[in-house]
């Protein structure tokens, strides 16, 4: 059996969703072979995954043009849409052959359009996975413009053509829908390993830790100007070239991601879909920093709020490294029982039965 995964390569949050899944189909039938399409890392898709596959750089979904990991490129976004539908005929055929080269029993896609759109041109049977959809973004931001209704109504086609549109908690409403399949949480869930790592930094345990998560878009905060804090050590990305010594790069600390959350005393970053599932099934607190311009974060945010401790940190506070008023109130926080997140093993059973019965 032979599953193909389009998989956005809009930050890593997409790939988060579907790796889990496809690390506990994995366990269900460990002779599928896999062939994901997608611009992401090996790196990153290897260490959740685990076990061969093929990989095919293919960029067909760009999801949101970035200014940064914060801010969207309204006007590159909206050229780039009527741009792709002004020739969308042939981006489905040619995508349509490449799938028909692969020959996947099915496919899977988060959350390219575009290939659940070739799939049905290519008569092989497809679901969609992902806490939203790019016509709900779209229909957010560009409903003014004279090509909105025909951009808009082919991405909706492109989705209803899945079998199930799989919904992990928390979502977007998708009223556009009508395939929708609600599922648990989709996240990896870290071992505590605080011990191993003060050892590896050379500090006490007594010391608290900060991860600083951006999201896989490229953004850089101001640390060199933050103020040192004796009871504080940050983890940073080690892109960022920061040599302090209380902060340290991931990069070099030989552990997953996922591990290094469940260990931290907080997390900071923006609200996206992998870092909040994460951090509510870990139990590890986090500050964020508000879009309140994109539409996902609302459902995000309410849900953190009730399965997790969070709060919101200014892009004044960022920039001036005053943060430890905010933590020292994330952390005073009632500690909530972490939500199970069964969304992983609800979804590889949806798609192990739908490529058995073709």
């Amino acid at each position: 059996m032979h599953l193909a995964v389009a998989i956005s390569s809009h930050g890593f949050g997409h790939g988060a969703q579907t790796t889990a899944v496809l690390a506990a189909l994995r366990k269900i039938l460990p002779d599928l072979h896999l062939t994901l399409l997608t611009g992401l890392p090996r790196a990153f898709l290897q260490e959740r995954i685990g076990g061969d596959f093929d990989l095919i750089d293919w960029r067909g979904d760009f999801g949101m043009r970035m200014v940064s990991a914060l801010e969207v490129d309204l006007t590159a976004s909206a050229a780039d849409y009527a741009a792709l539908h002004a020739d969308w005929p042939a981006q489905v055929q040619d995508t349509a052959r490449l799938l028909e080269r692969i020959k996947p029993d099915l496919l899977l896609a988060n959350i390219p359009y575009l290939a659940l759109a070739a799939a049905a041109t290519a008569g092989i049977p497809s679901l969609a996975l992902c806490s939203l959809n790019w016509a709900s973004i779209y229909q957010h931001y560009f409903m003014d413009r004279p090509e909105a209704h025909i951009v808009f109504d082919a991405m909706v086609e492109a989705y209803n053509s899945a079998r199930y549109f799989l919904c992990p908690t928390p979502s977007m409403t998708m009223p556009e829908l009508d395939n929708v399949r609600n599922i648990g949480p989709l996240a990896g869930l870290g071992r505590d390993c605080r011990a191993d790592l003060c050892a590896q930094l050379g500090i006490p345990e007594s010391r608290r830790l900060i991860m600083i998560a951006p999201g896989g878009i490229p953004v850089q905060f101001p640390l060199e100007d933050w103020p040192i804090d004796p009871e504080l050590v940050w983890i940073v990305p080690h892109a960022w070239d920061v040599v302090r010594d209380d902060m340290r790069p991931f990069e070099g600390l030989g552990l997953s991601f996922v591990d290094v959350l469940a260990t931290v005393d907080a997390v900071l970053g923006k609200l996206g879909y992998g870092t909040v599932a994460e951090c509510a099934c870990n139990g590890t607190p986090m500050l964020y920093i508000p879009r309140p311009d994109w539409p996902e974060e609302p459902y995000l945010a309410a849900w953190l709020e009730r399965h997790g401790r969070c709060a919101p940190v200014t892009r004044a506070a960022i920039a001036t490294g005053h943060l430890r008023g905010t933590l020292e109130s994330l952390w005073a926080q009632p500690v909530p029982l972490p939500p199970r997140p069964s969304g992983a093993e609800e979804a590889a059973t949806l798609i192990a039965d739908s490529i058995q019965s073709g």
